[in-house]
Parts: C-alpha cells; sequence; structure tokens
C-alpha cells in the first residue's frame, strides 16, 4: 500500500467547500496542521468562532476526504477556533500549502466545537455522558494542587489492580503536562490503528493499556490551550481508543480544580474519586477542594491517599515525618470520607516513576508495594459496591458506600 503523503493529502482537502462562500478550506488557508503517522493522518481545521457549531457537516466532508486518499487508514480532522503562533488569519483568496515542510504538534489533539466557553459542554453536543460500554467501572485519581505525587500514585495504583487479577487501563488526563508515557517506560511509543472504523488501540506496557496525549506530541513540546479546547482533546482520547474489555479505567487527573476535572465530572461516568495528598496543611487545604467539587457534581469519594507520609531509613529503620504526617487521615475524619492508607516517602518510588520502571514492578513484595496494593484492595471492593461484582449486573452508580 502506498503511504499518504502531504501533497496528496492536501488536494484532497481542495475538494472540501466552505458553505458561507463556496471556497475550498485550502484556498482559504483554514487547514493549520496535517500530521501523518504511517497511515494514521490527523488535521486541523481554523475556524471562526462564532461558526463552529455550525461546521460539522464540513468536518466530516474533510475526514472523509482524507478517508479516500490511498494509504489511509484513519483519518481524523478537528476544528478549533485558536491558530498556531504565527499563523497568519484566513486567506480571503489565493492558494496556500500548509505547513509544507516538517508538521505542527498541535494537530493531533482534537479540539470541541469553537465557541465553547470554559465550564460548559461543546454547542449542540449530547448532554448524555461518554459511553464507553467496554469499560465495567472508571476511577479518577485527583489532587487539589500539583507535586504531591499523583502521577505516581496512578501508575502504581493501576499496577496494583491489575495485579489482583482486573482488566485495567490508564487514561493520563493532565493535556498539560502529560507525564504517563515516561513513567511507564512508553516515551516512543504511539498508538496504532484499530480494526474499528476511527479508533486506536493504546500502547501497553505491564500488561495494561495506556493513552495520552503525551504519545502524539514531543515530550518538550508545550500545549497552549484554553480550557474548552483540551476537554475537547480529552473526550477524544477516551472515545476514539479501543480499550477492549475493562474491569476498570484508572484516569490520571490534572491538578487542581478547574475546567477540566468539571468537564471530565460531567460528561464521563465515573465510578469513584481517590484524592492524594501529602500531609501538609496547603496540600490539604487545596485537597478538601478537590473532595468538594467532586461532591457538587455528584461524583463519589472514595477517600483519601496521604502520599509521602513518612520517611524510614533503610539503614536503621528510624521513621522521620518529614512532611508531617497524619494530616490526610484528620481530613478524612472531618470530611466523612474513608481514608485509603499512607505511601511513604522514598527515592526508589521517584527513581522508578523516572525510569519507567514502577514500584509495583521492580519490588512487589516491598513494603511500599504492600501500601499500594492494601489501597487498590478498598478501591476494588468500592467498585464493586458501586457496580456490582464483575459477573453480576451492574447496579446504581451511587450508592452509600462504606469501607469501615
Amino acid at each position: 500500500m502506498t503511504s499518504p503523503d502531504r501533497e496528496r493529502i492536501t488536494e484532497a482537502l481542495s475538494s472540501v467547500i466552505d458553505p458561507a462562500d463556496g471556497k475550498s478550506i485550502v484556498e482559504k488557508d483554514m487547514v493549520q496542521g496535517i500530521d501523518i503517522h504511517e497511515e494514521t493522518v490527523n488535521v486541523m481545521i481554523a475556524v471562526d468562532p462564532e461558526r463552529g457549531a455550525s461546521l460539522e457537516d464540513l468536518r466530516l466532508a474533510a475526514e472523509r476526504a482524507v478517508a479516500n486518499v490511498n494509504g489511509v487508514t484513519t483519518a481524523r480532522v478537528a476544528l478549533t477556533a485558536e491558530r498556531p503562533k504565527g499563523a497568519s488569519a484566513p486567506a480571503q483568496g489565493g492558494h496556500s500549502h500548509p505547513h509544507s515542510h516538517g508538521h505542527t504538534h498541535r494537530v493531533q489533539r482534537p479540539a470541541p466545537q469553537a465557541g465553547q466557553q470554559v465550564g460548559q459542554r461543546p454547542q449542540g453536543a449530547s448532554q448524555k455522558p461518554l459511553e464507553l460500554p467496554t469499560v465495567r467501572s472508571i476511577i479518577t485519581v485527583a489532587s487539589g494542587k500539583g507535586g504531591v505525587g499523583k502521577s505516581t500514585t496512578s501508575v502504581n495504583l493501576a499496577l496494583s489492580l491489575a495485579a489482583r487479577g482486573l482488566k485495567v487501563g490508564l487514561l493520563d488526563a493532565d493535556i498539560y503536562g502529560p507525564s504517563l508515557p515516561r513513567m511507564m517506560g512508553l516515551r516512543t511509543a504511539k498508538p496504532t490503528p484499530s480494526g474499528q472504523q476511527g479508533k486506536m488501540i493504546p500502547p501497553s506496557a505491564f500488561g495494561i493499556r495506556i493513552m495520552s496525549i503525551g504519545f502524539l506530541v514531543d515530550e518538550e513540546q508545550p500545549v497552549i490551550w484554553r480550557g474548552p479546547m483540551a476537554m475537547g482533546a480529552l473526550e477524544q482520547l477516551l472515545r476514539d481508543s479501543d480499550w477492549g474489555e475493562l474491569d476498570v479505567l484508572v484516569v490520571d487527573m490534572p491538578p487542581g480544580t478547574g475546567d477540566i476535572q468539571l468537564s471530565m465530572a460531567q460528561r464521563v461516568p465515573v465510578t469513584g474519586a481517590v484524592i492524594v495528598s501529602t500531609p501538609q496543611d496547603i496540600a490539604l487545604l487545596d485537597a478538601r477542594k478537590g473532595l468538594n467539587m467532586f461532591r457538587k457534581v455528584n461524583v463519589p469519594v472514595f477517600g483519601l491517599i496521604e502520599n509521602m507520609s513518612y520517611y524510614k531509613c533503610p539503614e536503621c529503620g528510624h521513621v522521620d515525618h518529614v512532611f508531617d504526617h497524619g494530616g490526610a487521615r484528620k481530613a478524612a475524619d472531618e470530611l466523612g470520607v474513608p481514608f485509603l492508607g499512607e505511601i511513604p516517602l522514598d527515592l526508589k518510588i521517584r527513581l522508578g516513576a523516572d525510569e519507567g520502571k514502577p514500584i509495583i514492578h521492580t519490588d512487589p513484595d516491598g513494603e511500599h508495594s504492600k501500601a499500594y496494593a492494601a489501597i487498590a484492595e478498598k478501591i476494588s471492593a468500592a467498585i464493586d459496591e458501586r457496580v456490582g461484582p464483575k459477573t453480576a449486573p451492574k447496579k446504581s452508580l451511587f450508592p452509600k458506600i462504606s469501607f469501615r
């Protein structure tokens, strides 16, 4: 099969007409990026924000045009109201070949419909949650602030759940700072086309399928988007990934309580949330905010984890509470949610994350792995209480829960 090239993709897009004036989207310089990865082609089209909600037919026409190019097996077209830095406004006439050399790293990030405001769903979008029929449960791992080890916790909890015999997927929802490709040893990995139309198979490591925007951009390339664009990309990563049959999808959330967190809670059928904090007062203050956000949008909170809870000297066994101790347990009691457990501060955990070798994999019988395993056991029990055991019919997502 002939591999697709930029010239033939551009030629195909020349047949797509903007109904507003009858001109080609290529002629109007609306095509802002073309990215080709083997047989998969991603295209970004810049549109007027005022017209974004009415241009779905144009987007579909562009997607069909690209899909019909010889050598293309998967075509994705995204609309965006933002242009890459330095891009010119749409031309009123003349012909332009976009990005004749190199490629933009923004084309691979699908955008929501233009004109969407922060905190809103895309205009004209369904109010129903995204449907993920092959995913039994979805767990979000969140924190009120950055730097508390949320991503490391997500990775090791995912591996701990898999060690319990569950089929686990891992989604990197931190669009602005994706870290899972590095943590899972997949820095050079790419999704591959699926047998299902428009779907892609996420890269796998340690028996877990992982999807991240980090697979589609250079590691050092910044993502400069407004909230609605980031949520649009996240929704497409969720929807267009061939997850297979999963017992649980672990979602590594971005820090804070912003638009992505709110949209995720509104648009995705989340089974429960886990909050990660360190023992310091300032971290716990932000953790409370995160917990209360999930409560306001009716997402059950499975409990709090105290990360970097203590340091145990590997030589003498002395325990030192570097960042104080017990704050998350106290906060959990005050907020009326379960305290899930303590994770120690240890250099091996950090090195394992940096090297793509999670400690659950490298030291499965160690003290740290046992701590993660104990938390995973509680989360697994919470999932069963929410949606029923694996072989039982699903129950309501929001019954009362208790681990104690």
